[in-house]
C-alpha cells in the first residue's frame, strides 16, 4: 500500500501562481462538447465529442466543419452523465494496410435499460467521414443506474485499449460493484483490439492481474478495481504513467498516479472515499492510496487532464499535471517532483467538463459549448520570432550547449567524432566519415537561431 500523507492530503500546499496561462478560443457553437482529442495522423486536425452523439473536426487551419465525423445519435441515450462520452483512435490509424488502419473507438451509454455501456469499433471512409454502419461492438456492459458511466478510453503505450467504467451510479455504490472482481463496474478494463479470444470481440492481454489466475468468477478483463468515477484518465507521453482523477462521492476528490503503468491495483472505493473510511471495514491496508486529494470546500468534481509534454507553455510546465475542478472551474497543476504540490494557474469558469491534447502535446479543455487551448502569453521568446524559445529549432553544431557557435564546438566535434560520439554522426547513417564533418561544418556556418 502506498501511504502519501504530506501537504497533498489536505492540499495544504497549494499555491496560487504568477498569472501567466490563459486560454483563447478554438471553436465554439458546439452541442455539449465532452472530449478532444486528435487521431495521429500528422493532420493537425482536433476531433471533438458532442455529448448528443456527434463527432466534430475542426480542421487544422481552426475552422469548425460543418458535417460531422460521426454522428449515431440515434442509438446514443445521452442526458446528465449519458451520452457520447469517450474516443480514441488507434494507434495504426493512419498506417495504410496496418490492422488499424482507419479504425476509431468510442465509448457511449446506449438505448438499452437504464442506459448499458457500449464500446465500439467504427471505420473511416474518408478524413472527414466515418461510416455509422461499421459499428463493431466490443462490448455491452449492463448499468443499473443511469448515473456514474465512466466514459474515458484510450490506447496505452503497449497497444492495448483501456476503458474505465464508473461503479453503476446511484450513491455509495449499493451493489459494491468496485470492489467486485466478478463485475465489470467500477474498473479499468484493459483489451486486445487486434486479436479475438473464443466468444469475445476483442483479445485478453496474458499479462492482466485476473487473466491467468484460475478464477473462473473473475473477470480478465480488469486492470485495476475499486474505482468510483473516474472522469478523465491518461498517459504521460514522455514515460508511460498512467494518470486517473476519481470522482468522489460527497467529500473527497483524488489523483492517482501510477508511476510505470502497474497493472492489478485496488484503488479502495468504496472501502474509502479519497484517504477517508467510507463504507464497511475494510482493514487498514489493501489498497493503493491516492498521490493528492482535496475536499469540498475547494471543489466538488474533480476533471481529470494530462501530464503537459508540448512545448508552447515554455519549460516552467514541462511534467506538470494540469487538471480541474468540474464546480469552480479552476486550472490546476500538481508537480510530482515537488511532493504533488498544486498550483492554481487560473480560473476558467464553471463547468470544466474535459481535456485533450493535440499532437504535439498541446492541452485544451472543454467547457459550454466551446473548445479552449490552454496557452501562456509569457513563454519566454528571446528573439522575438514569435515562437516560444521552447519551441524554437535547436543548434545541432552547438555541442557545447551555450547559445552560440566558436572553436569549443569545433574541438568538441572533432573530439567526439575521434571516438566514434554518436552525437558526431551528423548525417545519421550510423558511420562516421567525411560526410559527417560535411555537414557538422554545413550546420556551423548556419549559425544558431
Amino acid at each position: 500500500m502506498k501511504n502519501v500523507l504530506c501537504a497533498c492530503v489536505l492540499a495544504a500546499g497549494s499555491t496560487i501562481a504568477q498569472a501567466q496561462l490563459t486560454r483563447v478560443t478554438v471553436a465554439s457553437g458546439l452541442s455539449g462538447p465532452v472530449y478532444v482529442t486528435h487521431a495521429g495522423d500528422d493532420s493537425g486536425r482536433l476531433f471533438v465529442i458532442e455529448q448528443a452523439g456527434r463527432i466534430r473536426i475542426v480542421d487544422a487551419g481552426g475552422a469548425l466543419l460543418a458535417t460531422p465525423f460521426l454522428d449515431i445519435t440515434g442509438p446514443v441515450r445521452s442526458g446528465g452523465e449519458r451520452g457520447l462520452l469517450g474516443l480514441a483512435f488507434h494507434p495504426d490509424y493512419a498506417v495504410e494496410g496496418a490492422d488499424g488502419e482507419n479504425k476509431f473507438y468510442v465509448y457511449y451509454t446506449g438505448d438499452v435499460g437504464a442506459g448499458d455501456t457500449f464500446v465500439s469499433e467504427f471505420s473511416a471512409v474518408s478524413d472527414t467521414i466515418a461510416d455509422p454502419s461499421s459499428e463493431r461492438v466490443l462490448m455491452q456492459i449492463d448499468q443499473p443506474f443511469s448515473n456514474h458511466n465512466g466514459g474515458w478510453i484510450g490506447f496505452g503505450p503497449d497497444g492495448y485499449l483501456y476503458i474505465s467504467t464508473g461503479d453503476g451510479g446511484s450513491a455509495g455504490d449499493p451493489g459494491n460493484r468496485a470492489a467486485n472482481l466478478s463485475s465489470m463496474l467500477g474498473k479499468m478494463l484493459r483489451i486486445d483490439v487486434d486479436t479475438q479470444d473464443t466468444g469475445l470481440e476483442y483479445g485478453i492481454p496474458a499479462d492482466n492481474a485476473w487473466a491467468n489466475d484460475g478464477d473462473s468468477t473473475t473477470r480478465d478483463e480488469i486492470y485495476h478495481y475499486g474505482l468510483r468515477n473516474a472522469w478523465r484518465c491518461s498517459f504521460d507521453r514522455d514515460n508511460g504513467d498512467m494518470w486517473l482523477a476519481d470522482v468522489g462521492q460527497n467529500a473527497w476528490e483524488e489523483v492517482n498516479h501510477n508511476v510505470g503503468n502497474v497493472g492489478g491495483l485496488f484503488y479502495g472505493w468504496r472501502c474509502r472515499e479519497g484517504l477517508v473510511q467510507y463504507n464497511g471495514n475494510c482493514g487498514a491496508s489493501g489498497w493503493t492510496d491516492p498521490q493528492y486529494v482535496y475536499n469540498h470546500s475547494q471543489g466538488c468534481s474533480i476533471t481529470g487532464g494530462y501530464v503537459y509534454r508540448g512545448c508552447e507553455l515554455g519549460t516552467d510546465f514541462q511534467g506538470l499535471y494540469i487538471f480541474a475542478d468540474y464546480c469552480t472551474g479552476d486550472i490546476w497543476s500538481l508537480d510530482p517532483d515537488n511532493g504533488y504540490s498544486r498550483t492554481t494557474e487560473f480560473a476558467a469558469g464553471f463547468g470544466v467538463t474535459s481535456f485533450g491534447e493535440d499532437e504535439d502535446g498541446e492541452l485544451y479543455y472543454t467547457s459550454g459549448s466551446s473548445v479552449y487551448k490552454i496557452v501562456n502569453p509569457s513563454a519566454p521568446d528571446k528573439d522575438e520570432d514569435g515562437i516560444p524559445d521552447a519551441c524554437a529549432a535547436g543548434c545541432p553544431a552547438d555541442l557545447t550547449d551555450d547559445g552560440s557557435l566558436n572553436f569549443l564546438d569545433v574541438s568538441a566535434f572533432l573530439s567526439a567524432f575521434g571516438k566514434q560520439n554518436p552525437i558526431a554522426d551528423f548525417t545519421g547513417d550510423g558511420n562516421y566519415n567525411f560526410l559527417d564533418v560535411s555537414a557538422f561544418l554545413a550546420a556551423f556556418g548556419e549559425g544558431c537561431p
